[in-house]
């Protein structure tokens, strides 16, 4: 059955307790939180986590186990039906996949050669829905441009007919995403902007931050229209040792052999297990993150710990007989990396029209928590999200970041009106291991694996068990 975009607030003395925090800044009336009576469950939630938990285990399985998942892949197909089975073994219920149609980029083989003014190897590789180079490769001379404005400033006949190198460096952030939207950029739009200009491949510093010399991958985009040119990303190093060779007026040429394609479309799934609620099975909050991952490391950090979060979320609470109100649906969504959220997407379509109560996602790595995002709740539901955070201090747990859709898979179900968190945490190393050959399981804190998941199960558990729902904003948008 549909749901109405707009829900009545809690009600009664909650209602009046909500009204009257303040946490985080506010100074709140003094009495028992709203919240009190579920304490005790909270802190046997987190302890059961923290002792039982077998978060790490599973994530060697996934990660070690089967490796790169990258939409189309052999790991794909092999981890979905990993999951299936991991989750029914943990007794969950209505375990399935849920086919959508995914894209099926392959890398190929990568050579690369400054040629000039000496010959050695590049350190680099190919962004993921590049086109590839004719068999021969191609060699041409390089610009080297800081920005999107330095390089607009370029004469015509400086682009014409060579490879333009975009060195934008990213800067290393600790509560947010900002250095990566910023650098993001010449990834993404880097490849038709140089085409546009008549060049014949762009180059683009890693977007990254971490060892100098490992390259980190990650999609681009081809604008219509324009020709679409082979796309690399650099090491951090290998920009570096380009840009101040240029610098002093040396001409660099850069061979590429490259024998990336895209292959039609194949099938591929959403992996779905629940908790079936006791009282309102209908209303539903989703937990998960995508399965995929890009093909160099093993996608630990990105994002097979999100995944291993939700899943052992929802096994904890079923060890504890923690069974809520409403149902909890873990959901492993196909082809964020590559696929233009075709998971996210084929969810929504699919269940779009279900009461979902609220969705959340882990796509941020398992750095030391500091709270959670939301948006579409009111500023009631905004208090009610900073008192379970509270609940979460012995995690490290300490703000609500207001507004954005939560993570990327889920932001479909967000633009409906649902109300969606994101597991927030310390993102100042995640870009060290971010789409490069250093997202491994050793890079990963088992400690703090384990303190995201143990802050994700509090969150579903408490959203699904409350007396009445999470409120969220009347028509929908963020507030």
């Amino acid at each position: 059955m549909s749901r109405p975009t707009t829900r009545t607030a809690l009600c009664g003395p909650t209602m009046l307790a909500l009204l009257t925090l303040t946490l985080s800044g506010c100074s709140r009336e003094e009495g028992p939180s709203p919240l009190a009576e579920y304490e005790p469950t909270v802190r046997r939630i987190i302890q059961a986590v923290r002792t039982e938990g077998r978060q790490y285990q599973k994530l060697s399985a996934l990660c070690d186990g089967i490796g790169p998942r990258l939409s189309g892949s052999e790991g794909d197909r092999a981890s979905r039906d990993w999951v299936v089975t991991t989750m029914t073994e943990d007794g969950l219920e209505n375990v399935r996949q849920e086919p959508v149609m995914v894209p099926y980029w392959v890398r190929g083989e990568e050579e690369g050669w400054l040629v000039g003014p000496v010959r050695r190897p590049l350190r680099f590789t190919t962004l993921g829905g590049s086109v590839g180079t004719p068999p021969e490769g191609i060699e041409a001379e390089v610009v080297v441009v800081r920005d999107f404005a330095e390089f607009e400033r370029l004469p015509a006949d400086r682009v014409r007919g060579r490879m333009v190198l975009f060195d934008f460096p990213m800067r290393r952030t600790t509560e947010d995403m900002g250095g990566y939207g910023e650098a993001v950029a010449y990834r993404s739009r880097g490849p038709s902007t140089a085409a546009a200009r008549g060049a014949v491949a762009c180059l683009v510093r890693s977007v990254g931050t971490g060892v100098l010399t490992n390259p980190h991958t990650g999609v681009t985009s081809y604008t219509e229209g324009v020709p679409r040119i082979p796309a690399v990303a650099l090491s951090m190093a290998e920009a570096d040792a380009l840009h101040r060779l240029a610098s002093t007026g040396t001409t660099l040429r850069v061979h590429l052999r490259l024998g990336a394609r895209t292959l039609p479309d194949v099938p591929g799934a959403n992996v779905i297990g629940e908790i079936v609620g006791r009282e309102r099975p209908e209303e539903v909050v989703v937990i998960g993150g995508h399965l995929d991952a890009w093909d160099l490391g093993t996608g630990a950090h990105d994002d097979g710990a999100g995944c291993i979060q939700a899943m052992e979320t929802a096994r904890i609470l079923l060890r504890l007989g923690l069974r809520p109100r409403r149902t909890i649906r873990v959901v492993l969504f196909a082809s964020e990396e590559n696929g233009g959220l075709r998971g996210g997407l084929g969810y929504a379509e699919a269940h779009g029209n279900e009461p979902h109560v609220a969705a959340i996602e882990s796509d941020s790595g398992a750095g030391p928590l500091i709270g959670f995002s939301a948006g579409n709740t009111t500023r009631e539901g905004q208090d009610l999200l900073r008192e379970v955070i509270a609940l979460l201090a012995p995690l490290g747990a300490r703000q609500l970041r207001v507004g954005g859709s939560g993570g990327s898979d889920i932001g479909p179900l967000a633009q409906s009106g649902v109300p969606a968190l994101g597991l927030w945490p310390d993102v100042s190393r995640y870009f060290d291991y971010h789409h490069s050959y250093e997202d491994v399981v050793s890079n990963v804190d088992p400690g703090l694996l384990a303190d995201g998941t143990a802050a994700m199960a509090v969150m579903a558990w408490l959203l699904a068990e409350l007396p009445e729902p999470l409120p969220r904003v009347e028509g929908g948008g963020e507030r």
